[in-house]
């Protein structure tokens, strides 16, 4: 993280990515990140660049910045494992890239890598860098970040939450913010989810190992006026049912092939996603599925995984 800040000091702009269909931490990370530098560096050119997502702009939004203005520039990628999923493909005409991030570095991409597994979150980590170094945090800067480490624990729920969390939480909540008021932001959803929500349930198929699943088709979402990036709000839904230790989201693509959202309580999942062209967290991972025939065996792969895992 040394090597970082002397990166950062180093340039004068600076371009901040994320993931593709972005989540509270891969915003608040990235978000995040851009209000401490701007506060630290008021000299430098600070921005941040992506997709807006509709569902997340109470978070912030992106800066639109022309081709030419990532040549000579240092980009910085947080909360994304692999370079397939970072949006903005013109991270790749910047002259120095810096990876930081929390999932298994299975994708060593960049010049210069901070990658800790063991962070809840890129949030924490990037709270955690400026509070290491001494660097201000303004107020809206601890409202992301804090906004992103709630996001990725599940407000304090996932096993991926450690005292050092807690703490960083905590030190971020010391700032002038309306937290109630972001609590009750990131917990509300509209009609048309609470519906998607309701489908859900009366359309999960369990198996009696205790693993569940749904498909989410594109006739379904057009019904209910749904995109594919708000289909992730109801991914927590099976995990509250006491019967189901974990649980996969099929979402069908435009072009046919289906998104693989897989969840778990305790058995591992991720080496499973990685089969099937993804990967991500032991217990939160996606994966891509083109056929219904390797739907089935993401299904039963599952189930088998469970089953391993409760002898």
């Amino acid at each position: 993280m040394k090597d970082i800040l002397a990166k950062i000091v180093q340039y004068d702009d600076i371009v901040i990515h994320r993931h593709k269909n972005p989540d509270p931490d891969a915003l608040g990370s990235q978000l995040g990140l851009r209000a401490i530098l701007r506060t630290n560096f008021p000299n430098k050119s600070i921005a941040a660049v992506g997709f807006d997502e509709p569902s997340l702009e109470f978070l912030g939004r992106m800066d639109q910045l022309s081709d030419t203005d990532f040549k000579g520039k240092l980009v910085i990628v947080t909360d994304t494992a692999n370079t397939p999923r970072i949006d903005d493909e013109r991270y790749q005409t910047g002259e120095f890239l810096i990876k930081i991030d929390h999932h298994p570095n299975d994708d060593a991409y960049g010049d210069l890598l901070a990658v800790d597994t063991g962070a809840s979150s890129a949030s924490e980590i990037i709270a955690n860098f400026a509070f290491d170094n001494g660097l201000s945090v303004s107020d809206e800067a601890a409202r992301l970040l804090y906004a992103g480490i709630v996001g990725d624990t599940g407000r304090f729920l996932y096993p991926a939450t450690t005292a050092k969390t807690l703490y960083t939480a905590a030190k971020l909540a010391e700032a002038s913010f309306d937290r109630s008021g972001l609590m009750r932001e990131m917990d509300s959803f509209d009609m048309k989810i609470a519906r998607l929500q309701g489908y859900v349930y009366e359309n999960l198929e369990i198996s009696r190992e205790g693993v569940a699943r749904i498909f989410i088709t594109q006739a379904l979402m057009k019904k209910h006026g749904i995109t594919d990036s708000e289909t992730s709000a109801i991914v927590s839904a099976p995990g509250k049912i006491r019967e189901i230790q974990t649980w996969a989201i099929f979402v069908e693509q435009a072009d046919g092939h289906y998104r693989v959202r897989m969840r778990s309580k305790e058995a591992k999942i991720n080496e499973i996603a990685k089969l099937h062209a993804g990967g991500g967290h032991p217990l939160a991972s996606g994966a891509n599925s083109y056929s219904t025939a390797e739907n089935d065996e993401i299904f039963q792969q599952l189930i088998n995984n469970l089953v391993a895992f409760k002898k």
